[in-house]
């Protein structure tokens, strides 16, 4: 009796013997960071996936997004607009005139989006992944020659 309840013994702490490749199973793979990220409804990308695409489109826009930098060109205000949750950035510029283009620039990557209709005020560019706010930064391009860039 004694010997039954050592190998009964054994077998529970060994976890039913033999491994898991030999029951058949695999063990499972620890997470790491950044794998598995569920984003928000409505949320369609996230860093890399998001560069050349449009913010409001891809759910990165409303309540997901900041105003991280401010410049202002003549009466043309240039922004870099963020989304923690996208890991991405793009530029607008608002109070502008046909003609005028914004840029958006982090490392290499470089988005652009202009101004074609007349009465129009508003442009935006396709984001660009970043890690951070500050690593983005936004020029205005106006049709009068004027320039400007956010710090």
């Amino acid at each position: 009796m004694g010997v039954l309840v050592v190998i009964a013994g054994a077998f529970y702490l060994t976890g039913g013997g033999g491994d898991d490749e030999a029951r058949g199973g695999t063990k499972s793979p620890t997470p790491t960071a950044g794998t598995n990220q569920e984003l928000p409804p409505g949320v369609k990308c996230s860093g890399d996936s998001c560069t050349g695409k449009d913010a409001e489109n891809m759910g990165c826009s409303g309540d997901l997004v900041t105003t991280a930098e401010t410049a202002t060109v003549g009466t043309t205000v240039v922004e870099v607009r963020y989304s923690e949750t996208c890991k991405a950035a793009w530029g607008r510029i608002t109070q502008a005139a046909q003609g005028d283009e914004v840029q958006v620039s982090a490392g290499k990557a470089k988005q652009s989006g202009s101004i074609t209709a007349t009465g129009d005020t508003i442009a935006y560019t396709p984001m660009v992944a970043v890690k951070n706010a500050a690593d983005a930064k936004a020029c205005a391009i106006l049709a009068s020659g004027d320039q400007g860039c956010t710090e």
